[in-house]
């Protein structure tokens, strides 16, 4: 892995030096753009609309519009900024890890010791562990302000963005209005439906389907020379999963649903 970000956690006078990591990576079938006439690279280029020259990336500010006047931000422009030179991930407060609504988790990091004695990391790590508490941070990052929780996972100290308040959308469902009544059997029964698919979640038992379908799909298409009838390959296995009428009878879908789970633990 190679560090994106270097800095220090500072809570106090307390100062952990530290390198940042991406903890997470997508594991996609990589796709691009083509022609379907004549499979030909679609490429997007940056062009400028007023020469209709292409623009290098270095030669790329950016800009702010209200309608009225318009405002270019060069990167020496953003440089100055105070936040985009601060270095530090500074502790705000330490609150109960239960406080924090997982909506608001966005990008998660390593963070990395980046000095040769640990002995303040770990003091950090420890107090964490031991409060059973979890630090909410500020940061600077990418021209951006970062509110984070700082916690810890398998020893490591693990940094999670989150979003700010703004960012959260409140819901608003006019269909959540309407009066719904359930009834105790309905309620019992869905009860032991949740029993009969109680389990502890290991992620490593989980595959992403379609990347492997997908996976399948373009090594069909390699062996058979491009030529393959995507529809009879997958098709049936679709169709298969997405059989089924209407259910009208939610105590008869419970029911079913709760037979199908008792065969499925007991095959």
């Amino acid at each position: 892995m190679r560090a994106i970000w270097k800095g220090a956690v500072t809570f106090g006078l307390v100062n952990v030096p530290v390198k940042l990591y991406s903890a997470t990576e997508g594991h996609d079938v990589p796709l691009h753009q083509v022609h379907d006439a004549d499979g030909g690279r679609i490429r997007y280029r940056r062009v400028c609309e007023l020469d209709g020259e292409e623009v290098p990336y270095e030669h790329i500010d950016k800009a702010y519009e209200d309608g009225d006047a318009k405002v270019v931000i060069t990167r020496d422009d953003l440089a100055t900024l105070p936040a985009e030179r601060d270095r530090e991930i500074g502790v705000v407060e330490f609150v109960p890890s239960d406080q924090i609504d997982p909506i608001m988790l966005d990008k998660t990091y390593y963070l990395e010791p980046d000095s040769k004695s640990t002995k303040a990391y770990v003091l950090l790590r420890r107090t964490l562990e031991e409060t059973e508490r979890t630090a909410i941070v500020k940061f600077a990052l990418r021209q951006r302000t970062r509110l984070a929780a700082l916690r810890v996972r398998d020893d490591v100290l693990v940094l999670q963005t989150l979003l700010w308040a703004d960012e959260i959308r409140e819901p608003s469902f006019g269909s959540l209005d309407e009066p719904a009544t359930v009834t105790k059997k309905e309620l019992a029964m869905s009860a032991q439906l949740v029993t009969s698919f109680e389990a502890d979640f290991d992620p490593g038992d989980y595959t992403d389907e379609y990347q492997v379908q997908l996976r399948a799909l373009i090594d069909a298409k390699i062996e058979q020379g491009d030529v393959i009838d995507a529809e009879a390959t997958f098709g049936e296995a679709a169709r298969e999963a997405g059989e089924g009428g209407k259910v009208i009878d939610l105590m008869e879908a419970l029911r079913r649903s709760v037979d199908q789970a008792k065969e499925r633990r007991t095959g």
